[in-house]
């Protein structure tokens, strides 16, 4: 059966829940997705236990399935050498670290879009890329207080965490939107 995005390569740097679920999304629709985890470590969900299935986190395979990985240090010369070789037949490059942490492994976009110019860099953050909070983190449970979710959830003077991770899903459901719209307008203008 063909799928929509049957064809398409995406690099996927991300961690925890935002990223690997938008790139998990758009394994399901047929990319092939490259997770990058940290050797020896993996991505932090790896540890979310309990529950877990067959000794893996349930947590990192309900995010994770559908792709294929390989572990790179990414603080090594030959870590960041095999990202860039991997960019260069890449159709996405998916990360979400903390704002400059690409730019100082020499990962930028800026710096990618030299070795692949139709290459779609998403790059996921709680407050954005620019702006005075851009170097804060962000959590789901951050963004829920944040932005007053908990105040309409558990009793009026107790906030309360929303059952799921409102914030985390709905960003991974609009980076792959944003990709998918993205890939259709490099269709159109040959560039990212």
């Amino acid at each position: 059966m063909n799928l929509p995005m049957q064809g398409f390569k995406v690099l996927d740097l991300s961690r925890t829940l935002a990223g690997p679920y938008g790139t998990m999304l758009l394994a399901d629709m047929g990319a092939e997705v490259i997770k990058v985890e940290q050797p020896l470590v993996g991505d932090e969900s790896r540890r979310f236990t309990p529950p877990s299935w067959n000794g893996e986190s349930c947590y990192y395979l309900a995010a994770n399935r559908n792709k294929r990985g390989i572990t790179l240090d990414l603080k090594s010369e030959e870590g960041i050498k095999i990202v860039k070789q991997l960019v260069k037949d890449a159709d996405v490059f998916v990360e979400n670290f903390r704002t400059g942490t690409m730019e100082k492994l020499g990962l930028g976009y800026d710096i990618l879009k030299e070795i692949n110019p139709r290459i779609i860099y998403c790059s996921i953050s709680g407050f954005g890329r620019t702006g005075p909070e851009k170097n804060r983190a962000g959590y789901d449970v951050l963004m829920q207080g944040f932005a007053g979710l908990m105040s309409i959830t558990g009793e009026t003077d107790k906030p309360v965490k929303a059952g799921m991770s409102i914030a985390d899903l709905s960003t991974g459901m609009f980076a792959a939107f944003s990709i998918s719209s993205a890939l259709h307008g490099v269709k159109q203008t040959g560039k990212g």
